[in-house]
């Protein structure tokens, strides 16, 4: 049917012009890190008008990279294995574990940086046994890496005694994985850049966002979906212990008491706040990194501010509830501005 004046089909766009409505604001709502990117350039704003002159210092902006770097490594893990609809709920055990199987290879002869690879190497074995659990047996991932979480912690404190132990410096190595105070954040932002590469532009990326998205069609269309998995929960486990072992050199000394549920729940925060969807099949390392760097810029605003740190954690669930609805209600609106414009 055309129109009687134009002799156009109503509805339709003709070839070589833009649509009427909704371009440019669809071409905004597509970038899925917009939204919590506004979100931290206003906190950082507004603590850095309301925290006093402490806020916007380098001492300061060092100490928020501390809290942001374990968050935002263990995080780029994390979004992969959410975005195939599964969770780690072990990868702050194994950031808590790592570090001392790098001092048991190092204590047992073996150089400081192939004790160091060594440690990341154990912890992507973690990693992969947790996919392999869940995928060869059917068990849940949850049920799976919560019984691997309380199995890596009973063997940190066995094997350091539960005591600290003092971390090597010694070795150009230390300088290189957390020694020198910026190397963990720059760690951060490495792992992050090359996670979003990987998500976003490889075969690889691809096939985990349509395990998750679309887990028979993907097993159809040949996409081998277990096995997408099962690296996805290696990549996990190897950059939870890499965080770990960072963050220790870092302080100088391995903690059995360091890490744990804590850091895997921040990691899970910043990936939630950073648009990666719970129920799987999208979702960005550079959103879940801006979901730790506000985090990060929260706790420390909070602490410069005097405000109790029970609060953040009420900031913290309401930001991971409103997070969770924007991320359906976005997605909605993506999917009806995409069909406004088609048709």
């Amino acid at each position: 049917m055309t129109d009687a004046l134009t002799g156009k089909r109503p509805g339709r766009t003709e070839p070589g012009t833009s649509p009427p409505d909704g371009g440019f604001l669809l071409s905004l709502i597509r970038i899925k890190e917009l939204s919590i990117l506004l979100v931290t350039i206003a906190a950082a704003i507004y603590f850095s008008l309301t925290s006093g002159p402490g806020f916007a210092t380098s001492d300061n902006y060092h100490t928020i990279a501390q809290y942001v770097a374990p968050w935002a490594i263990v995080a780029a893990g994390e979004v992969l294995v959410l975005i195939c609809g599964q969770i780690d709920l072990s990868a702050g055990f194994v950031f808590t574990l790592s570090p001392f199987v790098l001092m048991l290879f190092y204590n047992n002869g073996f150089p400081l940086l192939l004790a160091v690879i060594g440690a990341v190497v154990v912890s992507a074995a973690i990693g992969m046994v947790n996919g392999l659990v869940h995928t060869l047996f059917g068990l849940s991932s949850f049920i799976t890496t919560l019984g691997m979480a309380f199995l890596l912690w009973g063997l940190s404190l066995i094997i350091s005694g539960g005591s600290p132990v003092s971390a090597p410096s010694d070795s150009w190595v230390v300088s290189v994985f957390g020694g020198w105070g910026w190397s963990e954040f720059l760690w951060a932002l490495v792992v992050v850049a090359v996670m979003q590469v990987v998500l976003s532009t490889t075969r690889f990326g691809i096939a985990t966002q349509a395990t998750g998205g679309n887990p028979v069609g993907a097993a159809e269309s040949g996409i081998r979906t277990n096995r997408v998995k099962v690296i996805c929960f290696a990549i996990t486990g190897g950059l939870a212990g890499l965080a770990g072992i960072l963050q220790g050199t870092r302080v100088g000394s391995y903690d059995p008491t360091n890490g744990g549920f804590n850091t895997m729940f921040y990691a899970v925060a910043a990936a939630v706040i950073g648009g990666t969807a719970l129920l799987g099949g999208s979702g960005t390392v550079l959103g879940a990194f801006l979901g730790a760097l506000l985090l990060g810029l929260v706790y420390d605003g909070f602490n410069l501010t005097g405000i109790s740190a029970n609060a953040f954690y009420v900031v913290l669930g309401a930001a991971i509830l409103i997070a969770a609805l924007l991320n359906v209600y976005v997605t909605v609106l993506r999917k009806r501005l995409g069909s406004r414009r088609n048709s």
